[in-house]
């Protein structure tokens, strides 16, 4: 009996000194980290084209307006993008002193800033931008009313002319702010303010440019205003890497490991 007391004591001593020991072990041994693996980000470049859907439409409904616009960007950079339109315009304006028709070609090239953070695999924007807008146009002054200071004789106002004036040009600097959204694969619809200041107008003697293409109406002589509603379409090229940031990486494997 004595020497089976001693036999268990024996075990139990040993058993409880493993265990000390393991945990022991287990308390000096520094716990692993989690390891979070970020797959690299990768964002398309290439070429976006398309047309600005309210000159058309106006073309159909307003029988004195006839006028296209295209429009395109490339894509630079991760946040800026070379821009341009190129439309072609003949308006005829009818107001209560004067009647003329303008007919012309332009071109507004520049860049925009997208300051949208896109997340996942978007790639709207939400831009500002610059331009440099080149027209080249004609003016037709078709009838004009003087001041009849003696209306009592009913005596015609209306003068009709048909001078016209060739060979007519303008440029201006215009700011534009606007966003376009991916609505189907590859597919963007777009809108755009313009607001827009002449830098040269080229006029006859005689007539101002009340109305010139791609600048739209003068307003005050120098300042222009102006909108469009786009469709394009992109057509990728290749991808980029995106950079990230290191407090970006680890608020991202921070954010990961909390919802862990």
């Amino acid at each position: 009996m004595k020497h089976i007391l001693r036999y268990s004591f024996s075990i139990a001593l040993l058993v409880f000194g493993c265990t000390a020991q393991a945990q022991q072990t287990k308390t000096q041994t520094p716990a692993k980290k989690d390891s979070v693996t970020i797959t690299p980000k990768k964002e398309r470049y290439g070429v976006r084209i398309g047309v600005d859907l309210f000159k058309l439409s106006r073309s159909v409904y307003d029988s004195d307006y006839k006028g296209i616009e295209f429009v395109g960007d490339y894509r630079l950079t991760r946040k800026y993008y070379l821009a341009a339109e190129i439309g072609n315009e003949n308006k005829t304006t009818d107001e209560d002193q004067i009647n003329f028709t303008t007919k012309g070609s332009y071109l507004r090239f520049g860049f925009d800033y997208n300051a949208h953070e896109n997340w996942l695999d978007l790639e709207n924007m939400i831009y500002v931008g610059l331009r440099y807008g080149i027209s080249t146009f004609s003016q037709e002054l078709n009838s004009y009313k003087v001041y009849n200071p003696n209306p009592y004789f009913n005596e015609s106002t209306d003068v009709g002319i048909g001078d016209k004036y060739s060979g007519l040009s303008a440029q201006w600097l215009e700011a534009v702010v606007g966003l376009k959204t991916q609505v189907f694969k590859n597919t963007f619809v777009g809108f755009s303010i313009r607001l827009s200041t002449l830098v040269a107008n080229n006029q006859p003697n005689g007539f101002e440019n009340l109305y010139i293409p791609g600048f739209n109406k003068t307003y005050s002589g120098d300042f222009g205003f102006g909108f469009n509603y786009t469709v394009s379409y992109f057509l990728p090229l290749y991808k980029k890497q995106v950079k990230m940031d290191a407090k970006k990486s680890e608020n991202k494997d921070s954010g990961k490991k909390a919802k862990e």
